[in-house]
């Protein structure tokens, strides 16, 4: 049985992973909840936000000086726009992250939610990019879960890209045989790139029909 949170958020976002094609401007975003998931605050306008986000920095500068001492991870996301809320943003490097985790969604449902909102479905590119990331995911309890990041070889088969940047994918962290542009009965094949645990070796790259309903990882790129 889930959580009255969860029922709560999952109803609200329903009409996301309902196959209606409802545009992302018509997804509630006030939640009124009793109970808030772990790492998560209600802010004044009775938005889930996270601890780590803007709602703790002061506009004051010798406060925000001392936030920054007591909190390194917090993220002023007035300097990030188009958001269109707040966003539970986490710096991790040079790069802050959304997880998208409230609903799932196919691959171009993903990456059109993260432009909406300002960011990009995320790249990575480095073994210490990835390994930071991992341990978001990992942190929140959601180590087991698929999610979907903007590699693709959509454009051309078997020279996988970033949507993200556009540039070619060089550092890989691909699972054992992966990726095997696996066809399926249906005649789709796998296309987009995707971070899963498959065989509990942590969360390795695996390619997967973009059509597959999945959570997802935004980024706000470096400027």
């Amino acid at each position: 049985m889930l959580r009255p949170t969860l029922i709560v958020v999952l109803i609200s976002l329903a009409s996301v992973d309902s196959g209606h094609n409802t545009p992302p401007n018509k997804i509630p975003v006030t939640v009124h909840v009793s109970n808030v998931p772990h790492g998560f605050h209600l802010n004044k306008n009775n938005h889930i936000a996270s601890t780590s986000t803007s709602s703790n920095i002061s506009h004051n500068p010798e406060e925000n000086g001392r936030n920054k001492r007591d909190c390194p991870n917090c993220v002023d996301e007035s300097q990030y726009t188009p958001n269109k809320w707040t966003m539970p943003l986490l710096k991790l490097g040079e790069k802050r992250y959304y997880l998208g985790i409230f609903f799932k969604a196919n691959w171009f449902k993903a990456t059109q939610y993260c432009r909406y909102h300002g960011m990009h479905l995320a790249s990575i590119s480095s073994q210490e990019e990835n390994d930071r990331l991992e341990k978001h995911i990992r942190d929140f309890g959601l180590g087991h879960e698929h999610f979907w990041i903007s590699g693709t070889d959509l454009a051309d088969e078997g020279n996988f890209f970033w949507m993200a940047t556009g540039r070619p994918i060089t550092f890989t962290n691909w699972n054992a045989g992966e990726p095997n542009n696996f066809r399926y009965e249906n005649g789709e094949e796998e296309n987009c790139l995707e971070l899963w645990n498959r065989d509990g070796k942590g969360l390795k790259w695996n390619d997967s029909p973009c059509s597959f309903e999945t959570y997802f990882v935004c980024e706000v790129q470096p400027n």
